[in-house]
Order: C-alpha cells, then sequence, then structure tokens
C-alpha cells in the first residue's frame, strides 16, 4: 500500500461506515448532521464525498432506503400509515408523494395491486410459478 493510497482508503471506509449508519437507522429520525458527524466529517465534505461515492446526496440515499424498506412492508399487507411511521417518514402526504415519485404509484395503490395479487396467487397458484418450473416437476393447470 502507498503512502498515497491509504488515505483515500480511510476516507472511503469513514463514508462507508456512514452508509452502514443510514442503513441500520434509517426508521429513527436522523439527518445529515447525524449521518456526517458518524463518518467524523463536516457535512458539506461528507455530502461531496457520499455523492462521490454513491451517486446520490445522503438524504437522496436515506429516502430510497426508505421507500425500498417501505416497499417490503407493503408487500406483507401492513396498513399505509403504519407503514409511513415505521420507516421513518414524519408525515403521510410526505411519504405519498415521495413513494409515489419513486415507484409511480400511490402506496395506497401499491397495496391494493399487492393484495389484488395475494388473491390471484391464491386463487390460482400455478400462473405464478415459472412454466418451465412446473413442467419439471409434472405440474399441470389440471
Amino acid at each position: 500500500m502507498t503512502a498515497n493510497q491509504y488515505p483515500k482508503d480511510y476516507l472511503y471506509k469513514r463514508v462507508v461506515q456512514a452508509k452502514a449508519f443510514i442503513d441500520n437507522n434509517y426508521s429513527d429520525k436522523i439527518d445529515i448532521d447525524n449521518i456526517s458527524d458518524e463518518a467524523y466529517f463536516s457535512k458539506f465534505h461528507f455530502i461531496r464525498l457520499f455523492k462521490k461515492i454513491y451517486g446520490k446526496t445522503p438524504h437522496q440515499y436515506l429516502t430510497s432506503v426508505r421507500i425500498d424498506n417501505a416497499i417490503l412492508m407493503l408487500q406483507t399487507n401492513k396498513p399505509v400509515s403504519e407503514v409511513c411511521y415505521a420507516v421513518g417518514f414524519e408525515t403521510i402526504s410526505a411519504f405519498g408523494s415521495l413513494f409515489k415519485r419513486a415507484v409511480g404509484t400511490t402506496p395506497s395503490a401499491f397495496l391494493e395491486a399487492q393484495q389484488q395479487k395475494n388473491i390471484q396467487t391464491l386463487k390460482t397458484p400455478l400462473k405464478f410459478v415459472p412454466i418451465c418450473f412446473a413442467y419439471q416437476f409434472g405440474w399441470d393447470e389440471k
């Protein structure tokens, strides 16, 4: 390891540590000050480094982690309001607009579609099994 390489690795590890902090604490009330403190950087320097490494700001990444976890929770048929607060949003309206921007549909519509999919899965389970897998095990529509 060269002398020039070490500082960059050290900085990278600190940014990764802050990303892990976001991943583990996304549902808490965290902001850029908390996250940059975790990496021991000033917030402006941290935002530049984080964006350079991950291609999005820490706030954008936090929002995407929250939306991804909201999708997983909505797929288990949890109510929208419960999901909103469980993933760390403070208002349902903010959650709804960010969810729609990221996913393309409102959380309520997503939940309704998921419930319809679950009903269809119960009615016709073979439609949700890949055909090659069904043929391999001798399953058919009968």
